[in-house]
């Protein structure tokens, strides 16, 4: 795969804004923060890398940004063509191996294989994070993630409930931000297929096997939003409150917490 020219790759203007207002908004990013990005290789992660990579040029803050993938070694993941655009791109990137597949074999109970690989590819992250000085973790979830977390929250688990925008990890010393809450999953697959995006096409095993409930969430939404033009702006409007509960941790380094008992993870 090639790897398109850095000068090629800025962002739209749409993304740019709501990127930026969110990170206002939920106040993500502060002078001297650390920031680790997690990319798997899909088209919000990768476009997430590019508008961070753009925003850098002229924040008026300072911030570093590097990025880390996490390789589950499930038949197919090549992550070769990612380290060349890393590379082409000049941003310090992280690497780790682990058979999730397999341990999930073996060790999960009563749990989704998805739920399983996130929860994993999380406690790495965190490690990561905590091992090479980063003290913000930056995720790829966009609008119609936390649309989808909020009804599966709703019809499965019986509670109000979806990502939080910003918080603190329940150790303390890890700040996770979303700086795609106000992006739809739309925009990013148009803006990774206009500027050829090294994306790795999704090859889990077990995410073929059968569709999962947030596919049925997805296709839910999709159904109604196609009646009803303003639902995401409603459905955002409804989840504001939810977002930041427990309040937002102060931006900036060192790590700045939320009040005791505040702290939150998803």
């Amino acid at each position: 795969m090639s790897i398109p020219s850095p000068n090629s790759l800025k962002p739209p203007k749409s993304l740019l804004r709501q990127v930026g207002r969110a990170i206002a908004d939920f106040r993500m990013i502060g002078a001297g923060d650390r920031i680790l990005l997690g990319v798997s290789g899909g088209k919000d992660s990768l476009s997430l890398l590019q508008i961070l990579h753009h925003l850098r040029t002229y924040a008026p803050v300072r911030f570093e940004l590097a990025v880390l993938t996490v390789d589950p070694e499930v038949p197919g993941f090549d992550p070769r063509s990612l380290k060349d655009y890393y590379d082409t791109l000049g941003i310090p990137w992280h690497y780790e191996q682990q058979p999730l597949m397999e341990q999930a074999r073996e060790h999960m109970d009563g749990d989704s294989f998805c739920a399983y690989c996130s929860r994993m590819k999380r406690g790495i992250m965190y490690r990561i994070c905590r091992e090479q000085g980063y003290n913000v973790l930056a995720l790829g979830q966009h609008l119609d993630d936390l649309a989808e977390s909020l009804l599966m929250s709703l019809f499965h688990g019986g509670q109000l409930r979806t990502m939080k925008a910003h918080y603190t990890n329940q150790e303390g010393n890890v700040r996770v931000i979303r700086p795609l809450v106000y992006c739809r999953e739309r925009q990013t697959a148009d803006y990774a297929v206009r500027a050829s995006l090294p994306v790795i096409p999704d090859s889990c095993p077990a995410c073929f096997s059968m569709p999962t409930r947030r596919e049925h969430m997805k296709a839910l939404l999709a159904r109604e939003e196609a009646g009803h033009g303003h639902l995401f702006a409603n459905i955002l409007h409804a989840i504001r409150p939810i977002m930041t509960e427990g309040g937002l941790p102060e931006p900036g380094w060192p790590l700045k917490a939320a009040p005791e008992g505040d702290a939150a993870a998803d």
